[in-house]
């Protein structure tokens, strides 16, 4: 073999060689962007299973969040009427008192009359502070079923009184926003 022809196979060789390695260059390149693609992927997969754990995180937060709100209210609801069976057993006693008062008046007695009335303004003091209102009803105010029981209907003395009270036979209470006790009333038909 001549020089020549020594220098052309080197030639042939080295650039089959490099051919190749461009070859093998080219595949690892490939390699490497379908890693790449798929490294990206992971990523985004992460991200999304981030932002799914945030989303369930916020929700949950937010639940979490009506639920302490709903209990507070429910235990301001509780403190508000937590005494209104007392309530409710000691209006018999008011209206005792009222009773009471109305006998009493008719006596000769004054000194009677001034220590019961004393007692009666305290418990009532007492109540009030406890939170029991009276529920205002008095002869010619309009009838309104959802605040006043009506007992009984009598036909109206009056046209002006038609679909009014006419007479109040029991007080009514309440106690916060709470009605306990309706005002039992006589209406005009």
């Amino acid at each position: 073999m001549s020089k020549k022809s020594k220098v052309q196979e080197m030639d042939e060789t080295m650039e089959n060689d490099a051919s190749m390695e461009a070859t093998e260059l080219n595949g690892e390149g490939e390699n490497e962007g379908q890693e790449a693609i798929e490294e990206l992927s992971e990523e985004e997969q992460l991200r999304e299973e981030l932002a799914k754990e945030k989303d369930k995180f916020l929700r949950l937060f937010a639940e979490f969040e009506n639920f302490k709100k709903r209990t507070s209210k429910e235990r301001m609801e509780l403190f508000k009427t937590a005494g209104q069976e007392v309530m409710v057993s000691l209006l018999p006693v008011l209206d005792d008192f009222d009773r009471a008062l109305k006998e009493i008046a008719k006596s000769e007695d004054k000194e009677l009359l001034k220590g019961v009335e004393l007692i009666n303004n305290k418990l009532r003091e007492t109540l009030k502070a406890k939170g029991l209102e009276n529920v205002e009803a008095k002869p010619g105010d309009t009838f309104d079923a959802e605040i006043h029981d009506a007992i009984t209907q009598i036909p109206a003395p009056d046209k002006k009184l038609k679909g009014k009270i006419i007479d109040v036979v029991e007080k009514g209470f309440k106690l916060g926003d709470r009605i306990i006790r309706h005002p039992k009333v006589v209406v005009g038909n």
